[in-house]
């Protein structure tokens, strides 16, 4: 077991039972320390091998491990932010620290918060869900094709992915980059290709920011409003959401954000990218701001007023489409189990949301960095064991050991030619590692089977072909990366 002291100058307690909740909790009223003690000193991995001791970590070695410099936890419980706590480094530039009240890009996560947005114009009569979307746009229009002879696109669709529209998500501009606005991005005139339909409407459930791109333009369109703007008026201030901001690119107003940082804990040039793509992937917020559209949704459930939507807006907004997806965010279970959530993924930030629409709980988690998933995953874990949730459970494998002839018979150089990348598989103290030349990174494997291995760093599981003569032909990552042992 891996102990160390935890506690250092980084680490800044912000929200504790006392000061977010004047009533106290009746269930345990040390429940947020629990939390604390846990995701502090109880983490484990998502991968466990049958037979081994379970290993624990602290938050600050998993940190350091993924090479996340700083995030920020909220906690939901009962209508109120239970524990939320910010750690770590917000920018190594300005040596500043994160705490509850620090700025970090939502990326996808900014889905859900702009639907509700499109489903206010819905409710006040200004847009049909199902109606032809080219009626409502007047700036842009989605180009007309084969696909959409027969069906067309919706409101209802763009929301939950079954557009047929192209483009799934958006690297970002770097501060340094010329800044389009979101009619280029459109028109293909960004980094990313031009946003059209390629499939029948309402016939797949395929992701896609370039719909919401398309809703952007539908929001400003029928509001007469900037996006920024209208957002701000409509949704973020009616539910107290005073520390988000769909502003982008970012004003110096602004001030405790965090910098983003790539899979080597390097911060990104200028600290972050800008994304004209508001809706899809713009929204500046912390996880204390989106508990609070959490217990907004939860609330209105239960009856009461909600300041954005009515009760069945909201329930129409969780009843799953295609895919298991709602108007905006994903929807799964039912009854009691039924959850909404959304991921992120900006340049630099990994973040997560999950909720329970009927047990008034739920978890956000943001992180700095492009390698955070690892690590959300395992504060999901440690809050799981504490709040009673299922949340990241651990993934089990059995191993078997492989006699020196056979780990030898693997050592090589393997190159998938698709990609013109190659890798090493090496022998280090007995054991297989697969080695990154590129960027020396190392994964170390154990055996599954004679023919599979797994790579106990990301959990990835690799399956050897053989030559008739018993050599290794090729090694597969997954189903899809086939890559052939060219020594």
């Amino acid at each position: 077991m891996k102990k160390s002291i935890y506690l250092y100058l980084g680490f800044v307690l912000v929200c504790s039972t006392s000061a977010c909740d004047p009533h106290g909790w009746q269930d345990d009223p040390d429940l947020d320390n629990k939390l604390q003690t846990n995701i502090e000193q109880g983490l484990t991995s998502s991968l466990q091998f049958e037979g081994d001791s379970l290993e624990v970590f602290t938050l600050k070695e998993r940190m350091a491990h993924y090479k996340v410099p700083g995030l920020s936890i909220a906690i939901v419980k009962n209508g109120a932010i239970l524990w939320a706590k910010g750690y770590g480094i917000a920018d190594t530039k300005t040596d500043s620290f994160v705490d509850e009240q620090t700025l970090f890009q939502a990326a996808s996560i900014s889905k859900p918060i702009a639907a509700l947005a499109a489903l206010k114009l819905v409710e006040e009569g200004k847009i049909d869900l199902d109606m032809d979307i080219n009626q409502y746009l007047t700036s842009w229009k989605v180009p007309e094709s084969k696909f959409t002879q027969s069906e067309k696109v919706t409101l209802r669709r763009l929301l939950t992915h079954t557009a047929g529209m192209t483009v799934h998500g958006f690297p970002g501009y770097a501060q340094t980059d010329t800044f389009p606005d979101d009619v280029a991005v459109l028109n293909g005139n960004g980094n990313t290709g031009r946003i059209f339909v390629d499939t029948i409407p309402g016939a797949i459930n395929r992701y896609s920011g370039g719909g919401y791109t398309v809703i952007e333009r539908v929001v400003e369109d029928l509001s007469g409003q900037d996006f920024t703007a209208y957002l701000k008026n409509n949704v973020l201030e009616p539910l107290d959401m005073n520390r988000s901001t769909y502003q982008q690119p970012l004003g110096d107003d602004w001030t405790n954000v965090s910098a983003a940082y790539n899979g080597k804990g390097e911060r990104y040039p200028g600290g972050w990218h800008n994304y004209p793509e508001q809706a899809a992937a713009g929204l500046w917020t912390t996880p204390s701001d989106l508990a609070k559209y959490i217990i907004a949704i939860q609330e209105t459930l239960q009856g009461n007023t909600n300041p954005v939507l009515s009760r069945s807006m909201i329930q129409q907004m969780l009843t799953p489409h295609l895919g298991g997806q709602g108007l905006g965010p994903a929807v799964r279970n039912s009854g009691d189990s039924l959850t909404f959530s959304h991921r992120g993924k900006n340049a630099g930030f990994t973040n997560n949301m999950t909720a329970w629409a009927y047990r008034d709980e739920g978890i956000i988690v943001m992180t700095s960095a492009d390698q955070g998933k690892g690590l959300i995953q395992e504060i999901e874990r440690a809050a799981s064991e504490v709040m009673g949730w299922d949340l990241s459970p651990s993934r089990v494998e059995t191993t078997i050991e492989l006699s020196e002839e056979e780990m030898v018979n693997r050592v090589g150089t393997y190159e998938l030619k698709a990609r013109d990348f190659q890798v090493n598989l090496q022998l280090e103290d007995g054991r297989m590692v697969i080695i990154d030349p590129s960027s020396g990174d190392k994964y170390p494997l154990r055996a599954l089977d004679e023919l599979r291995v797994i790579d106990i760093v990301d959990g990835d599981i690799f399956t050897f072909e053989k030559h008739p003569d018993g050599s290794i032909a090729s090694m597969t990552q997954g189903e899809r990366y086939r890559f052939e042992k060219i020594d």
